[in-house]
């Protein structure tokens, strides 16, 4: 079975995914973190790898940019593949000042300035959180990994270019840690299809500052979450 964006067949894709937006940070993962990866999906070039982690199977696949891209792919894989667990491993930036780049982020709720939960027709605002049991076992598995990080609310936005340091400091005085652009669609998701999802990130520019790292940096050297996400599978 295959979908418009995914040419896996059923029992190609793990239950447990990590989800990248870049397709080519899920290449980066497979080659350097899975034994024996092979890839199932070129569609659109959004490639994704099934391998093994210290035994346990694994996949990972990108997501593209933005909630629409996420959308897609992670309700696919919820809905069609029946993945169980998805970890999105992305990048945000900071928008309070004693969050620098290369920080880690664990998003326990999503606040957002999409439409894209019109769809449920709810009376009211949805709240996307994450899963909690996934949120408690990334936090344990951080602790044996990386000296710090944030827990706490990020913000999804549509508009990459679009944040400027007066409305984010808007966000920042709700105590919003970091915006990024797929966190609250896959929360949505996975709330619809009644599986998990977790958002994993780490600061690639502080908006307040305006550093920011660079693109290949973006694409391979953020490998303390990879390894976090990677452990939350065994």
């Amino acid at each position: 079975m295959s979908t418009p964006h995914n040419s896996a067949n059923k029992g190609d894709i793990a239950e447990f995914v990590l989800m990248p937006g870049d397709p080519l940070r899920a290449k980066f993962v497979a080659e350097n973190f899975l034994e024996g990866a092979v890839c199932y999906n070129e569609v659109r070039g959004m490639l994704g790898y099934t391998g093994t982690y210290k035994g346990k199977r694994v996949s990972v696949q990108g997501s593209g940019m933005g909630v629409p891209s996420i959308g897609i792919y992670s309700y696919e894989l919820y809905e069609f593949y029946g993945v169980r667990d998805i970890i999105r491993i992305g990048t945000a930036g900071s928008i309070r000042e004693d969050i620098k780049v290369g920080d880690l982020i664990f998003a326990q709720g999503a606040c957002y300035d999409t439409n894209y939960g019109r769809q449920y027709r709810l009376a009211g605002t949805f709240a996307p959180i994450a899963d909690f049991g996934l949120l408690e076992n990334a936090v344990a598995s951080a602790r044996k990994i990386v000296a710090g990080y944030k827990v706490g609310n990020v913000v999804t936005s549509e508009a990459f270019y679009g944040e400027t340091p007066e409305d984010m400091a808007k966000w920042a005085d709700m105590g919003v840690l970091a915006v990024e652009m797929e966190a609250a669609a896959l929360y949505m998701n996975a709330a619809k299809t009644k599986r998990r999802g977790l958002c994993i990130l780490t600061v690639s520019d502080e908006i307040m500052t305006g550093v920011s790292a660079s693109a290949a940096e973006r694409q391979t050297s953020f490998t303390k979450m990879m390894e976090v996400a990677l452990e939350m599978a065994l």
